[in-house]
């Protein structure tokens, strides 16, 4: 079994900067699990890693895509997987949704009727219409998906019309075994401690520049209803650019955003994965990852 080390948490807690020093204290490359990293011109609202906080480490899965194409969480399985199996030496993933990270590491087989394209009747529905067909229908996975990931939720009810079968009881199906080895670093905070940060980084977007990047993407031809464009930071402009909100409204509801989605990553990592919690404001916990990071390494791991 290869070896994963991986680097998990809410945005704004300090994960890009610890898998770094980690790749350079072992040797190892960095796969980022961002859904909206790997977009071309999305650099302020992503949050992404720059040239100089890589201190020469190789990144895969940022700057590979055109913010106009598609990019799923079987496309990350896929590539993530590639590159794991196919070079020598632990690789390192960053960040992610729980979702991204699950289907990499564990056995997440995808089916033929979980495709792309959903059902062109779901696609009329409204946001609200399509959480509430899923919720009776399906209330096991609704718990899952906010009701504002588009997205998700029709590929919930693409795959449930099309299998006859609801999506949480073919996933209990799977034996939800990992196929890595691997150690997952949870970066943690108090709650509050973590609030203010989450303020401090929408605010440093802001003042580098968020509207004209989300500007310069709709004048290149990148609409709200692109994927690409649904992740918080980008999504919350749509309401400027047509009128209804000013800058300071947007600002509030991308960090009212970021907060919420911090909170379900918290519950959902504590259900879904093995993850070693270490609050990363305490200087002597980054020791207490190294010492436990070395003894993983240390243990050997077989099929």
């Amino acid at each position: 079994m290869k070896k994963v080390l991986v680097i998990a948490g809410p945005t704004a807690s300090g994960k890009t900067a610890l898998s770094v020093r980690l790749a350079e204290k072992y040797g190892c490359e960095i796969i980022s699990g961002d859904s909206i990293q790997v977009y071309r011109g999305m650099d302020i609202g992503s949050g992404k890693v720059t040239e100089e906080e890589m201190r020469g480490i190789r990144h895969y899965l940022i700057d590979i895509l055109s913010p106009l194409e598609e990019y799923s969480v079987r496309d990350f399985q896929t590539m993530a997987r590639e590159i794991i199996d196919g070079s020598d030496g632990m690789k390192i993933i960053c960040g992610g949704t729980g979702l991204y990270l699950k289907s990499c590491l564990y056995d997440y087989a995808f089916r033929e009727e979980e495709g792309p394209s959903a059902d062109p009747q779901l696609e009329k529905l409204s946001n609200e219409e399509l959480y509430a067909m899923l919720k009776e229908s399906d209330p096991v996975q609704a718990e899952k998906i906010h009701v504002n990931n588009r997205r998700r939720l029709l590929r919930s009810l693409t795959i449930q019309r099309r299998s006859g079968r609801p999506q949480s009881e073919i996933e209990e199906e799977q034996k939800h075994e990992m196929i890595y080895d691997a150690f997952i670093i949870g970066c943690t905070m108090p709650r509050e401690v973590l609030y203010e940060r989450i303020s401090r980084r929408v605010d440093l977007m802001f003042e580098a520049g968020l509207e004209e990047e989300v500007r310069t993407l709709l004048q290149n031809g990148v609409t709200f209803a692109h994927q690409s464009m649904k992740g918080i930071g980008y999504r919350e402009w749509q309401a400027y650019f047509e009128g209804q909100a000013d800058p300071g409204e947007v600002k509030e509801e991308i960090k009212k955003h970021s907060r919420q989605f911090a909170k379900r990553q918290y519950t959902w990592f504590n259900h879904q994965m093995p993850v070693h919690w270490y609050d990363v404001t305490d200087p002597e916990e980054e020791k207490r990852i190294l010492a436990e990071v070395e003894r993983w390494m240390k243990c050997s791991s077989h099929i």
